[in-house]
């Protein structure tokens, strides 16, 4: 039986841990939660900060892995990474891990290399004359931590009065105390999620996405297929290849978010070298395609054959995160009710006595509704009358 460790073992890395194990494999977690849902799953675990790598690193030899995992976080990135390198199993160069980890360097080289469509670009720290910066800059642009994830520390600036708070934010929210401003880009969203394997890039989906309103551009689902034309998506597809070889992501999982402009212009605006969450994996692309994107990363993880023949015709695939009205849970609904009622999948962490906070980024998400129907339209409406009865059926203090 071969082993496997998986960094993090919150709600979304319980589905890593529970398609590796329904694949014979003996599975390992780490998590600086005590309490994280995955530990549970597992068949040992170790409480520890998924970011120390030399701790995780000696967890892992300790174990005698066979492969190394993260999936919808970046924080996991890096380790993982160090992991696969200091014991010379399949895994991400850390080189380009490092690289990746820093949103202004990927911007930065992919202006240099001519990528997409982006220009404008500036890192930023604590130190920073973030008056004098004001006048140099084009308004409006966004303000993000350079090594954040999940929209957390993100926001619009359209009044240069606006800005010194924004950076504020955003380097409050970085581990690195490092932020950068980009020019902001009016458009429609969407999630590409691609495979690298044995230095091929496979891109398993282009994902139309539903954003929340200025300031904080939290997602609020994902859907496919995209609804573009094959032209444009043919465009995505040379953009994100070029994107992965300029960046040198050698192996795995590679989850980026771009832009597209009414005149076609594409931007990416964030790149993950892992899986993406909110379900893309374990749910989005399995459902609408028929492959197994979960399992056969999994499998290349460990060094095993992977199976990427897409072996069903597009089946139209819509999740809804649950963004609920704040409070503290004194009463669920019955959600076996709820999914039953309109035949849509509900995957939740909600439970009684928790607060349930203000929708601003995707951590205050409770969980989604994954729906799937033989037209967009249906599917969209289904997992969005789902979310409000889950919603209308809390009773809260």
């Amino acid at each position: 039986m071969k082993k496997i460790l998986v960094i993090g073992a919150g709600f979304l890395q319980t589905f890593v841990i529970k398609k590796a194990k329904e694949l014979g494999y003996y599975v390992f977690s780490v998590d600086g939660n005590p309490n994280a849902e995955g530990f549970k799953y597992s068949d040992d675990y170790k409480h520890v900060d998924i970011t120390d790598e030399q701790t995780c690193l000696e967890y892992a030899k300790g174990k005698y892995i066979d492969g190394v995992i993260t999936a919808a976080t970046d924080f996991g990135v890096l380790t993982a990474s160090y992991i696969a390198q200091e014991m010379g199993l399949p895994g991400l160069n850390y080189s380009s891990a490092k690289l990746v980890k820093n949103k202004y360097y990927v911007r930065q080289c992919f202006y240099e290399h001519n990528i997409d469509d982006t220009e404008q670009s500036i890192e930023i720290t604590k130190n920073t004359d973030i008056v004098s910066l004001s006048d140099k800059i084009q308004l409006p642009v966004m303000v993000k931590p350079c090594d954040g994830s999940g929209s957390r520390g993100a926001s619009k600036v359209s009044k240069a009065k606006e800005l010194k708070d924004a950076c504020d934010f955003a380097i409050k929210n970085s581990v690195t105390q490092k932020a950068e401003i980009e020019t902001f880009i009016t458009g429609r969203e969407y999630g590409i999620e691609s495979f690298v394997e044995n230095g091929n890039v496979h891109i398993m989906s282009i994902l139309k996405k539903r954003m929340t309103m200025p300031p904080y551009y939290a997602e609020l689902g994902h859907a496919i297929p995209s609804g573009l034309t094959s032209e444009i998506e043919e465009k995505i597809k040379n953009c994100v290849f070029r994107a992965i070889k300029t960046l040198n992501i050698n192996f795995g999982a590679v989850n980026m978010d771009l832009i597209i402009t009414t005149n076609g212009k594409i931007h990416i605006v964030d790149v993950g070298a892992r899986m993406g969450g909110n379900l893309i994996g374990s749910h989005i692309i399995r459902l609408g395609t028929g492959v197994d994107y979960l399992a056969n990363l999994i499998k290349a993880t460990v060094g095993d054959v992977v199976d990427l023949r897409i072996i069903q015709t597009p089946t139209n695939v819509v999740t809804r995160l649950l963004t609920l009205m704040p409070g503290k849970v004194l009463s669920l609904p019955n959600m076996q009710e709820i999914s039953t009622k309109y035949n849509v999948e509900i995957q939740h962490h909600l439970h009684v006595r928790d607060s349930i906070t203000e929708y601003h980024t995707n951590l205050d998400g409770c969980g989604y509704v994954v729906s799937v129907a033989d037209n967009m339209s249906e599917a969209f409406d289904k997992a969005e009358i789902a979310k409000d009865a889950i919603d209308a059926g809390i009773i809260r203090g």
